[in-house]
C-alpha cells in the first residue's frame, strides 16, 4: 500500500472512531438519564456490541455507500481525502457545541462535493443516491411515529399498575439498550468500511468493491472504542435537554430506535442514528403531552440536520480545490 492510502485509512478510521463518540449519547443517553445503569457500565457494554455487529448482519450498507453513490471512475484517492476531513471537521465542530447531528449526512455530503468539484454531476449515480437520501429523510419521521405508538401502547398495557413498574422498565433498558447498540454498530461502522473498500479499490489494491474482513474488524474496533469514550456534551443534550427522562421513556425511545436502525440496515439504507433517536425521544415525550417536549431544542437539532449536507460538501470541495493547487492543478 502506498503512503495516501495508508493515510486515507488512517482518516477513515479517526471518523469512525469520531462517529462512536459522537453517537454514544444515542445509545447511552437515555439509559443514563433515567438511572437504569451506571455510565461506564452501559458504555462499555454498548462498546462490545457495536464491535460485533458488523460481523452478525452483513455489510449492506457498505456496499450501499462505497458503490452505489458516485460513478467508480470518479472515486479517487483525493476524493476520499477530501471528503472524510469535511466530515471529521464538521463532527467535532458540531460535538464542541453539544448538536446532535448527523455522521451520516455529513460523510455523504462530503463525498457528494468532493465528486461533483473533480468530476461534475454527472460521475453521481441517482438511483444510489436517491436510495440514500430516502433512508435519511424517511427514518427520522418513522423514529417519530414508532416512538409515538409505542409510547401510547406502553402506557395502555401498563394502566392502573403501581410504581413499582419502574424498575421492570429500568431493567428493560439493559436489552434494549444493547439491542440499540448492536443495530448503531451494524449500521454506521459499515459507512467506514465503504469508505476503506472504496480507497483499497481506488489505489489499485482490489479489483473489485468487496469488504475484506480485516476491514470490517478495523471498522468496528474503532467505533467501539469512539463509544468506550462516550461524547458526554451529546449525552448531555439528548439525556435532558428535550424533556425529563424517566425509565418507561428510555426503555420505548430505545425499542422504536431499534427497529428502524436495523430494518434500514438489512436492506442497506445508510441511516442517521442520530435522528432516529432524536426523534423517537421526541415521539415518546408527545405521547404524553406535546407541551412536554422542549421544542426549541428540536428545532435547533432539525436545523443542524438540515445545513450538515451542504455545509459539508461545500467543504469538501474547498478541501480538494486546495488539494488541487497544492498539486500545481
Amino acid at each position: 500500500m502506498s503512503f495516501a492510502l495508508l493515510a486515507i485509512i488512517g482518516l477513515a478510521l479517526v471518523f469512525d472512531f469520531l462517529n462512536g463518540f459522537h453517537d454514544s449519547a444515542n445509545i447511552v443517553a437515555t439509559v443514563i438519564s433515567s438511572r437504569a445503569m451506571a455510565p461506564r457500565r452501559i458504555l462499555l457494554m454498548t462498546a462490545m456490541a457495536e464491535f460485533i455487529g458488523p460481523f452478525l448482519f452483513g455489510v449492506a450498507v457498505a456496499t450501499t455507500i462505497g458503490s452505489e453513490v458516485v460513478e467508480g471512475e470518479a472515486v479517487t484517492l483525493v476524493v476520499i481525502e477530501a471528503a472524510l476531513i469535511s466530515a471529521i471537521g464538521w463532527n467535532l465542530f458540531t460535538w464542541y457545541f453539544g448538536i446532535p447531528s448527523s455522521s451520516s449526512h455529513a460523510l455523504v455530503g462530503g463525498i457528494v462535493g468532493a465528486v461533483v468539484i473533480q468530476s461534475g454531476w454527472e460521475a453521481l449515480r441517482p438511483d444510489g443516491l436517491t436510495k440514500v437520501l430516502l433512508a435519511l429523510l424517511i427514518s427520522p419521521f418513522l423514529g417519530l411515529v414508532f416512538g409515538f405508538i409505542g409510547m401510547k401502547l406502553v402506557l395502555f398495557l401498563a394502566r392502573g399498575a403501581s410504581p413499582r413498574i419502574n424498575s421492570v422498565f429500568k431493567r428493560g433498558q439493559w436489552g434494549t439498550a444493547l439491542w440499540l447498540a448492536l443495530s448503531h454498530g451494524t449500521n454506521d461502522a459499515q459507512k467506514t468500511m465503504g469508505i476503506v473498500t472504496m480507497a483499497l479499490v481506488a489505489g489499485g489494491v482490489i479489483g473489485t468493491f468487496a469488504v475484506p474482513t480485516w476491514v470490517i474488524g478495523l471498522s468496528a474496533g474503532a467505533i467501539a472504542l469512539g463509544t468506550a469514550l462516550g461524547g458526554w456534551r451529546l449525552i448531555r443534550t439528548l439525556g435532558g435537554k428535550f424533556y425529563k427522562i424517566r425509565p418507561v421513556h428510555g426503555f420505548t425511545s430505545q425499542i422504536a430506535s431499534s427497529v428502524v436502525i436495523m430494518g434500514a440496515a438489512l436492506v442497506g439504507g445508510p441511516v442517521s442514528t442520530t435522528q432516529v433517536v432524536s426523534s423517537s425521544i421526541i415521539g415518546v415525550g408527545s405521547a404524553e403531552r406535546v407541551s412536554k417536549v422542549r421544542w426549541g431544542v428540536a428545532r435547533n437539532i432539525v436545523m443542524a440536520w438540515v445545513l450538515t449536507i451542504p455545509a459539508t460538501a461545500v467543504f469538501s470541495a474547498l478541501v480538494y480545490g486546495l488539494f488541487s493547487l497544492l498539486r500545481g492543478e
